[in-house]
């Protein structure tokens, strides 16, 4: 099965360095939390895997299914299997839903897929996430909702069906039900694919939901520790202070930072 394997990869941008060297390692079922204080890293990571060509690799290595990440396309990189959920999706106003998922899974396929499997593997994933039935007819993410523009990134994965997803905030924007729909969804996808994961996230009840089965904390550009799901928990009761301390490092833009977002302090809870 394909395993993502990351050593030493430094990223800067705007020439400013950004990771410092990171080195993760992720198989194929598994699911890896990365956490960490804002402005540290995380969303950098998984743009530099899907490449941004914003984000500059100076040094470091990224494979993926022993084929060397770095020297492909973003395109190849996506037909080999790796896909992004988008902490902001673009609005691409004149193109349907479905052209533009059509496209993408005829532009990753020997063969175009058939009309009526791909209506119905569209109606299923519309229905899964509870969207509204026209979403197949709606500009691309064109006037969507936060909360819709983050489903419809899973709808995109459940038909694109990777073997690598990589979830960059795909809970910011959504209410406490829809976290839960959210969840099962890409629990139903795995299982269905047996995809990796690598999912950032503030939420600690969406990774209840997830349940991850590792978890990593990114500060100023490095993975600080590893664990387990008790990882998480731990961040969620006490911050991140403790690992500064032990490990003794400091977090950049440290006046953002903050604790995984719980249920009473979630956006729903707020509005």
């Amino acid at each position: 099965m394909p395993r993502l394997v990351i050593k030493d990869l430094h990223v800067k941008v705007d020439e400013k360095e950004i990771l410092k060297g990171i080195d993760l390692e992720v198989d194929s079922n598994e699911r890896h939390a990365l956490m960490g204080p804002n402005g540290n890293g995380k969303s950098t990571l998984l743009a530099a895997i899907m490449g941004n060509p914003r984000f500059e690799v100076t040094q470091g290595s990224i494979t993926y299914d022993d084929q060397d990440v770095l020297a492909m396309s973003v395109d190849e990189r996506s037909r080999l299997g790796i896909f992004l959920g988008m902490q902001y999706p673009s609005e691409v106003p004149g193109v349907t839903n479905s052209d533009f998922l059509r496209t993408a899974i005829n532009a990753r396929s020997e063969k175009p897929i058939s009309l009526f499997k791909f209506i119905k593997e569209m109606d299923k994933a519309i229905k899964t996430l509870e969207m509204k039935p026209d979403l197949a007819h709606r500009f691309l993410n064109d006037g969507f909702s936060g909360g819709e523009k983050k489903r419809n990134e899973i709808v995109q994965m459940m038909l694109l069906k990777p073997t690598l997803a990589m979830l960059d905030e795909i809970d910011s924007g959504l209410d406490v039900d829809a976290l839960r729909i959210v969840a099962d969804a890409i629990d139903q996808c795995q299982k269905e694919t047996g995809m990796g994961m690598i999912v950032v996230s503030h939420y600690a009840r969406f990774l209840d939901y997830i349940r991850p089965t590792h978890a990593h904390i990114l500060i100023d550009g490095k993975i600080v520790v590893s664990g387990g799901a008790e990882l998480v928990e731990k961040i969620d009761h006490e911050g991140y202070d403790w690992i500064e301390k032990e490990y003794n490092v400091k977090a950049a833009h440290e006046e953002k930072k903050e604790r995984p977002i719980t249920l009473g302090s979630c956006g729903a809870k707020r509005s």
